[in-house]
């Protein structure tokens, strides 16, 4: 007799005697634990693979060349005295299983040829029905250790891509792994090339790079970016990611889809954009262009001309020493203004006409004692009480009324100067002399170093260790 389908097992029946038996026998049974009920995934079939490998003489200064539709890539460096060879290895592997296996994969294509100026290798898979489920698949991994001189430029359709430190360029591009990389153009001989030292690219993975010499550029769709000290300019984008540099010497562009950004010090003209993440500052030497769609913004020294914005967070600068524009929407702002060179007469100005803006939070800004500008306060929705000011600061005010009405105050102070604007919707506004809570600034300064020396600690520690597993 053929078993019934499934459904055939619905039809109700008038139990037996032998039914009711066979359920007290059950039922008296010892109860077992669920785990023995439970199954073992079946183990993974073995892959087949092959190895195919060599070695082609170069030239120290040369370059490498590497093309691949898939494969992670590592590439390490020859120890000091080797000869300038380029030795490669390639392992590929296949879930095909044999007899058909080495057929399979003797089909791989590879090519490796000197040429006039390195080493050029290209590897691609044999051509297979992609849409075809039971297609074979594989797996294949690049080592090539090249001189400790030479540029490197790799570009593979998918997989992680890795190298110890390159003295020469590096043009590192992936569609689908991290990048992790030590020091890059190590040598020093290509920052004023014209050409970005290191090019990193991937399409969603994360980007690791040590100390750069010369000029980074560096984009992931949704990965973090975390760098070391890059001496020429940087452009870091991630679709999503934090960005983290401990210093970058030149000019720097950064945005991020939704991660924070921290740079620890920055000694050019700095753009920085965040959707939704939170931006930190050690020290800015340049202009600073720095907006965040919803989280604070900390800087702590900067000496060139500030405009950031944040749609939801607070704003903390702990020295400004040129002219400021700053606003946020939803957020405090604590700014001490604190301008480098004084003029003949012993007081110091602003670089230019500033302003700090919040709708709804509270303005606490302090001067310097021999701060020449001229300072217009408002609180729009405030009372009497709204505006205040140290005793010896000549604050005038020039309207207000019950509370919920408009709230005006100006001051000259040391006979004029720039124009320093302090707006709030329905804050207060406080005014304080720089020497009147010096213990305050001390402590946030504090905390912003902390705060960024423990990122940068964090990023060293994990290349630190990644190298380490590398090297083994």
């Amino acid at each position: 007799m053929f078993p019934l389908p499934p459904s055939r097992f619905s039809i109700r029946r008038k139990p037996s005697a032998f039914f009711f038996l066979a359920a007290a026998l059950l039922l008296a049974l010892p109860a077992r634990a669920p785990a023995a009920f439970e199954f073992a995934p079946p183990e993974p079939a073995p892959r087949s693979f092959l190895d195919r490998n060599g070695v082609l003489p170069a030239q120290d200064g040369g370059k490498l060349r590497l093309t691949a539709d898939l494969g992670a890539v590592r590439i390490f460096s020859l120890a000091p005295g080797e000869a300038p060879v380029v030795r490669y290895s390639v392992h590929i592997e296949t879930n095909v299983q044999e007899p058909q296996a080495q057929q399979i994969l003797s089909r791989y294509s590879l090519k490796a040829e000197s040429t006039p100026d390195g080493v050029r290798i290209e590897g691609s898979l044999p051509s297979r029905n992609r849409r075809d489920p039971n297609a074979a698949q594989f797996w294949v991994r690049f080592d090539v250790f090249v001189p400790r001189n030479f540029s490197v430029e790799v570009l593979t359709g998918g997989g992680d891509i890795e190298t110890q430190d390159i003295g020469g360029m590096a043009r590192l591009v992936t569609g689908g792994g991290s990048i992790r990389c030590g020091q890059l153009a190590a040598s020093g001989k290509f920052s004023s090339s014209g050409k970005p030292a290191a090019y990193l690219e991937t399409q969603g993975g994360h980007i690791s790079a040590g100390d750069v010499a010369g000029e980074l550029v560096a984009s992931t769709g949704g990965g973090h970016i975390q760098a070391g000290e890059i001496s020429g300019n940087a452009t870091l984008h991630s679709g999503g990611g934090h960005i983290r540099a401990a210093r970058i010497g030149g000019q720097a562009d950064l945005s991020t889809g939704g991660g924070n950004i921290t740079v620890g010090q920055a000694g050019g003209a700095v753009s920085v954009r965040t959707d939704g993440g939170q931006i930190d500052f050690g020290e800015a030497r340049g202009s600073v262009q720095a907006r965040t769609g919803g989280g604070g913004i900390r800087v702590a020294s900067a000496s060139g001309p500030l405009r950031i914005e944040t749609s939801g967070g607070s704003i903390c600068l702990t020295r400004i020493a040129g002219s400021v524009s700053a606003s946020t929407s939803n957020g405090a702002i604590t700014a001490f203004i604190n301008p480098d060179a004084a003029s003949a007469g012993g007081a110091v100005q602003l670089a230019g006409d500033s302003l700090l803006s919040s709708r709804s939070g509270d303005l606490l800004v302090y001067l310097p004692r021999n701060l020449a500008a001229n300072i217009e306060a408002v609180v729009a929705n405030g009372g009497a009480d709204s505006i205040q000011a140290d005793p010896s600061l000549p604050l005038t005010l020039l309207s207000g009324g019950p509370a919920g009405s408009p709230l005006r105050a100006t001051a000259s102070l040391n006979g004029g100067g720039a124009l320093l604007r302090l707006r709030t919707g329905a804050g207060n506004i406080r005014l304080q002399y720089l020497d009147s809570d010096i213990a305050l600034r001390q402590a946030l300064l504090r905390e912003q170093a902390q705060r960024i020396e423990e990122r940068m600690r964090e990023v060293r520690r994990e290349m630190a260790a990644r190298m380490s597993d590398f090297q083994q």
